[in-house]
């Protein structure tokens, strides 16, 4: 049995993308690999094939406990004999996973660290056969990472007991210092390294200056995702579910997902995302990791991401059927004031909090680029884009730049003049001469900066001042009450010994132009009601099963099968997608809608 005929008979693909067959090669030879592949690239493959390659069972460590069940409900829909242990299953349904694997019976097995690490589960382990095992979600051993699990440290020990294993330890979300963590944490010093592209090409980038944030975001869905499945991440729980209830109040079916809702309310919210259609989760960041549902056309930041590497994580779930979908995120000055905050006020190290400055301050540089945002987002984590990608805002639409070197210098003697201790609305007034009772009162009309800006509109202000915080230009005091004070850097542009270019405000947000995002976009008017008819079916097929659809057919080959319209089971096979126990399970019924389709239209073979 080769790679390749796995591909073709079981996962139903014709061919292998980017480096996966050099992993799988590496690993069904028994050798060590880490893998750097971004979501929806085809991880999965890396350590299912070499599994159902090598003799034993093959030990998926994942830390998501929630979404095993649909995992392996995906894979035994392939003819996989895959199972999990977690505290889910009822002990008698335990003993029989445990028992199915020293017996020999499975193919593969998912297991949360947490489990694994245990006495038992090891000892358990020796009674096995094993053939791998694959760490999924490497990145979560980074100390200084966005996710970090305690218990992932503690995966070196499968080195020394099982020294003859082969180990994979998997990412789509790794900057070259995380890389290295992963190496040297994991035992995987000596692995082989597949660095496959970062990129998502079909994701567009997209960053808004914040307004009225929540009609923002409707009119956003409404002209572009109506009717479509998304991910709005926010920062507290209460802006989760209140802007959850807002959704839903103009129509949308909008559920909110966070830490502190009950444990059924959580998992009643996540299965209907993954098994309706349209389905809108707003939610912190909780909710996310190792979502499998390829049809997410959207996600969507109300406030600013901690980090780059979350936030590619994050936009990582939309589109992994390949489709066109949307990272979109608006931002405004006061993210950065409450991040830095968050920042100062965590109790962490000062080590943990110079780190987390260096990141917040690599996201803020993301937010206000006016050169591409792939190439930037791609540069971060070490790889080199060789052009502008033309499928991000600042591609589609180029922000008008400017000479803000003296209006800068006007904004940064305000700060000065004034005390560097009031915040971004007051020195806007100041420097447009608009007075208050506390102007007065501390003699800052007689300042000779009161009024130097009138000429500038206080929306230009507001962005102006917010480029200079992210410049480092400006910082934040967080000892007070979040007001502006000079940075390190500012000296040299206050003595005129440098320019400085910065973006031009926005009146309104520029959209790029719409192009359709859905999977039945392009399909021939004429053959909806075939594309609806298949969509009809596999819902119905999921349900009997408690399955999510796509876990039936992703819409990608429910694509294919419109569009070649298969009569036989030969021609159904050759659909991407289809492997031979699918072609067992459904062939009939998918031949059957798609013949009587055929009758009804007067088509012929």
């Amino acid at each position: 049995m080769s790679p390749e005929s796995v591909l073709r008979d079981t996962f139903g693909y014709e061919q292998f993308r980017g480096e996966q067959a050099a992993v799988i090669d590496t690993v069904a030879g028994g050798g060590d690999a880490v893998v750097l592949m971004p979501t929806g690239g085809g991880k999965s493959l890396c350590y299912q094939i070499p599994a159902l390659l090598r003799p034993g069972i093959g030990v998926v460590v994942s830390p998501l406990i929630a979404l095993m069940a649909d995992q392996v409900a995906a894979l035994r829909q392939l003819g996989i004999r895959a199972a999990y242990l977690n505290s889910s299953l009822p002990p008698a349904e335990q003993a029989a996973v445990e028992a199915a694997m020293r017996d020999g019976d499975l193919d593969m097995i998912y297991v949360a660290p947490e489990r694994l690490l245990q006495p038992r589960t090891l000892a358990l382990l020796e009674e096995c056969r094993l053939a791998l095992f694959a760490i999924d979600e490497a990145h979560c051993v980074s100390q200084w990472g966005h996710d970090f699990r305690p218990e992932y440290l503690q995966l070196a020990v499968l080195a020394e007991r099982f020294p003859g294993v082969p180990r994979v330890a998997l990412t789509a979300t790794a900057d070259p210092p995380t890389q290295r963590e992963i190496r040297e944490r994991l035992g995987l010093e000596a692995a082989r390294l597949f660095r496959h592209s970062f990129d998502r090409p079909n994701i567009r980038y997209r960053v808004a200056e914040r307004g009225q944030a929540r009609q923002q975001l409707q009119r956003f869905i409404a002209d572009e995702h109506r009717g479509e499945a998304g991910i709005v991440y926010c920062l507290s729980r209460r802006k989760v579910e209140q802007t959850a209830e807002w959704l839903s109040a103009q129509g949308l079916t909008a559920l909110p997902y966070h830490a502190g809702l009950p444990h059924e309310v959580r998992e009643a919210h996540q299965q209907r995302f993954l098994r309706e259609e349209g389905v809108i989760i707003v939610a912190t960041v909780a909710f996310g990791m190792g979502i499998d549902k390829p049809d997410v056309r959207f996600v969507a930041h109300l406030d600013l991401p901690a980090s780059l590497e979350g936030y590619y994580q994050e936009t990582g779930r939309a589109g992994r059927d390949g489709l066109p979908a949307d990272a979109w995120m608006l931002y405004g000055l006061s993210d950065v004031v409450q991040r830095r905050r968050m920042i100062e006020d965590s109790g962490a190290g000062e080590d943990r909090k110079r780190v987390e400055r260096h990141k917040l301050d690599a996201m803020l540089a993301y937010c206000e680029l006016s050169s591409c945002r792939r190439r930037h987002l791609l540069g971060y984590f070490g790889e080199d884009y060789p052009a502008d990608c033309g499928n991000c805002d600042t591609c589609l639409s180029p922000p008008d730049t400017w000479d803000a070197t003296e209006a800068a210098r006007k904004a940064l003697s305000a700060v000065f003049r004034t005390g560097q201790r009031f915040g971004a609305q007051y020195l806007v007034d100041h420097l447009r001469g608009k007075a208050d009772e506390r102007a007065e009162r501390f003699g800052h009309t007689r300042l000779s900066t009161f009024g130097v800006g009138e000429d500038i509109p206080a929306a230009e202000w507001r962005v102006i001042l917010r480029q200079l915080v992210a410049r480092g230009f400006l910082t934040v005091d967080l000892d007070g009450y979040g007001g502006l004070r000079l940075g390190d850097g500012c000296r040299p542009l206050l003595r005129g010994e440098t320019t400085l270019s910065l973006r031009r405000a926005r009146a309104v947000e520029r959209a790029p132009r719409r192009r359709a995002g859905s999977a039945d976009a392009e399909l021939d008017p004429a053959d909806r009601p075939l594309w609806e008819a298949l969509r009809d079916l596999r819902k119905r097929l999921a349900d009997e099963q408690g399955v999510p659809p796509y876990v039936i057919f992703h819409d990608r080959t429910l694509r294919a099968m419109v569009e070649h319209k298969p009569r036989d089971e030969a021609a159904f096979l050759a659909v991407d997608g289809v492997g031979r126990k699918k072609l067992e399970a459904y062939g009939e019924s998918f031949l059957s809608e798609i013949a009587g389709y055929a009758a009804s239209s007067g088509e012929t073979a």
